[in-house]
């Protein structure tokens, strides 16, 4: 199998990592509560469509103690 886009040969692709780091980053570095933080991530990776990354956000969000209420009522 052939990946369909190697984002670190890719100059298009290398931009996007490096605002989504970015981006990240600005949360982490936040005095946002870090729950409120991990459903930050969540919401973003919902609208980025990255799946990859919205099962790691959730994981990472429940592990911390995050409710399963919560969690499932952020798209709402």
């Amino acid at each position: 199998m052939h990946t369909r886009v190697d984002l670190a040969d890719n100059p298009v692709g290398a931009k996007v990592v490096k605002y989504a780091v970015s981006a990240s980053a600005a949360v982490s570095n936040s005095t946002l509560p870090a729950a409120t933080r991990h459903l930050v991530e969540i919401r973003a990776s919902q609208i980025n469509g990255c799946s990859v990354c919205l099962d790691m956000h959730t994981k990472d969000a429940a592990h911390a103690g995050e409710t399963s209420l919560r969690l499932n009522l952020i798209a709402a």
